[in-house]
């Protein structure tokens, strides 16, 4: 197995916090490779964002064991358009879980750069899905 995928790798998500069992923080930049026609970052990566991050959660959840989190649903609401260049960081955080299935929810936060206003950080994303746990042994 890969660690990080190749998916992880072509967004430029970095792990920035895995310290609290079942919670995962990551961030990345909302590069122009990912635009959509009208200039701004397309949903879809918003929601491998989402998606690695969550699936990070559900694995460290299960502390000490070796498992492949399947992604069994998904449910992803854009609440604000991401300008190219923001900086993204995606908090994940294990809601319920068990040994074979988790729920975990994401918040997607954009930080647009500058000085100005424009540059707060604003949420533009919520996340949430349901994971089926398989050991890998």
């Amino acid at each position: 197995m890969q660690v990080p995928p190749n998916s992880d790798l072509t967004l430029g998500m970095v792990c920035v916090d895995k310290a609290t069992p079942g919670r995962c923080t990551w961030r990345m930049t909302a590069d122009e490779r990912f635009a959509n026609p009208a200039g701004i970052l397309q949903g879809g990566f918003l929601g491998v964002f989402a998606d690695s991050s969550m699936g990070a959660a559900a694995v460290t959840f299960v502390q000490g064991r070796k498992v492949f989190a399947a992604n069994a649903e998904m449910k992803i609401s854009f609440l604000a358009p991401v300008a190219l260049g923001s900086v993204l960081t995606c908090t994940a955080e294990v809601v319920s879980g068990g040994s074979t299935v988790v729920f975990v929810e994401a918040g997607i936060v954009a930080e647009a750069k500058g000085s100005d206003e424009r540059g707060a950080a604003r949420l533009v994303a919520r996340a949430s899905s349901t994971y089926i746990l398989r050991d890998r042994g």
